[in-house]
């Protein structure tokens, strides 16, 4: 109930043209905490859903080397597997926490499995496709679709699954130096 009541609230604020906030939303973490993203506000956030047996999958190497450059100036990656893409994010969160950390090194905050698409689609990414396609938002079409969010909680960008994290980089030094 609590999700179709905040469904209603996302779509209603959107179609009043309200600026309903990315800071309302609660998330889980891997350890099943709840974390509010107010906890970002003030940082850029790059929001990823991830998966670990993907052609793309790679990428976490370039996301990682973003959180090391960037997360002491105000950069957060946050990290959301799923598995909607072909079962690419096979496992339970322990099993792709472990993952991430022994191939990868990753040490940027990642979150519970969720859909990006779809009836139990998060509510976070119902939100992030409305701000960056519209009131019915374009459907995520694969893993490692990226949104950039600036430190005011502006939804900036959405990067396709093929957008090289280093590139991303460059977008990631502008909000960050802005934000000095």
């Amino acid at each position: 109930m609590k999700k179709i009541l905040m469904l209603f609230l996302v779509t209603l604020s959107l179609m009043a043209g309200e600026n309903m906030s990315i800071y309302e939303f609660e998330v889980k973490d891997i350890d099943g905490k709840m974390v509010k993203l107010e906890k970002y506000k003030g940082r850029v956030m790059l929001i990823v859903n991830v998966a670990s047996h993907c052609g793309y999958t790679g990428q976490y190497a370039g996301l990682e080397t973003l959180h090391e450059r960037y997360s002491d100036k105000g950069l957060s990656i946050l990290g959301f597997p799923c598995n909607q893409f072909l079962s690419q994010a096979p496992g339970t969160i322990e099993e792709i926490n472990r993952f991430c950390a022994e191939k990868y090194s990753a040490s940027f905050p990642r979150f519970e499995k969720i859909q990006v698409n779809g009836p139990d689609e998060s509510l976070l990414y119902t939100y992030l496709k409305r701000k960056k396609c519209g009131l019915f938002g374009k459907r995520i079409k694969w893993n490692f679709t990226k949104f950039l969010v600036d430190q005011n909680g502006v939804v900036l960008k959405r990067y396709r699954p093929s957008a090289n994290p280093h590139r991303i980089g460059k977008d990631i030094e502008k909000l960050l130096s802005r934000g000095k």
